[in-house]
C-alpha cells in the first residue's frame, strides 16, 4: 500500500467519524470546526484531517470559507425537499419488502426502546440519536451495503436539518410512537402497510422541518 492510499483510507475513516458526529447530533448547522482542536481529539495529522474536510465538503456536509475555516453546512429548503425524496424512495421501499425475522428488525426494535427510555428523561438529542438508528435500521433491511454507505450520507445531512428546529421536543416526541406502529405492523407480517405509514410519517415530518426552515429564514430578516 502507497502513502498516498494510506492518507486516503485514513482520510475516509476520519470522514465517516465526523460524519456519525453529524448523525448523532453533536455538530450542528454553521458550526466552525476547529483543525487544531479536532486534529488533537482524533489524534491525526492536521493533514489528513484537512483531506476528511476536503471529502466531507465534496458531499456537501462542510463547507469551507476563504480565511475563515470549515463549518457545518446548513440544509437548504430545496436539499431538505431532495433528502425526503430519497427518503420516501429507499426507506418505504426497503420496509416494503421487508419481513419480521429479518436480523435489522431486532435494530429497529432495540432503536424504538432507546427512544421510549430517552423519551422518559426528556433526552432529546437520545431521542433523536435513537430515532436515526431506527431508520438506518429500516435501510438495512435492503441487505445493500451500496444503500448503506449511500444512506449514512443522507443521514448526516437529515440530522443537519434537525438542527434548524428550536424545539426538539416538538420535533421528536410525536414520532417515537409512530415508531413503534411501523414496528408492529412489520412483526404483523403487514409491510404494505408498515410503507405507507412511513410514508404518511415522512411526509408529517418534512412539513414540520420546512416550516421550521421558513422561521429561521424570517427570524434571520
Amino acid at each position: 500500500m502507497t502513502e498516498e492510499t494510506e492518507t486516503l483510507s485514513l482520510a475516509e475513516r476520519l470522514a465517516g467519524q465526523i460524519r456519525d458526529r453529524l448523525i448523532a447530533g453533536e455538530l450542528t448547522p454553521g458550526q466552525r470546526l476547529s483543525e487544531a482542536a479536532l486534529s488533537a481529539r482524533l489524534d491525526v495529522s492536521r493533514n489528513s484531517l484537512r483531506e476528511a474536510f476536503r471529502l466531507l465538503t465534496k458531499d456537501g456536509l462542510l463547507r469551507h470559507e476563504a480565511n475563515r475555516g470549515v463549518f457545518v453546512s446548513t440544509p437548504s429548503m430545496a436539499s431538505i425537499i431532495d433528502i425526503y425524496r430519497v427518503r420516501r424512495l429507499v426507506e418505504c421501499r426497503a420496509l416494503e419488502q421487508g419481513f419480521a425475522h429479518h436480523p435489522a428488525v431486532r435494530q429497529m426494535s432495540e432503536a424504538v426502546e432507546e427512544a421510549c427510555h430517552c423519551l422518559e428523561a426528556k433526552d432529546w438529542q437520545g431521542v433523536g440519536s435513537a430515532n436515526m438508528r431506527f431508520h438506518s435500521a429500516i435501510v438495512d433491511l435492503a441487505d445493500s451495503h451500496r444503500l448503506n454507505d449511500f444512506y449514512a450520507r443522507i443521514a448526516a445531512e437529515l440530522r443537519l436539518s434537525f438542527g434548524l428546529l428550536a424545539d426538539p421536543e416538538l420535533l421528536h416526541a410525536p414520532f417515537v410512537p409512530l415508531n413503534r406502529e411501523i414496528l408492529d405492523l412489520l412483526l404483523q407480517g403487514k409491510p404494505q402497510a408498515a410503507a405507507a405509514a412511513l410514508d404518511a410519517y415522512l411526509q408529517r415530518s418534512e412539513r414540520m422541518v420546512l416550516a421550521a426552515f421558513a422561521r429561521s429564514g424570517d427570524m434571520a430578516k
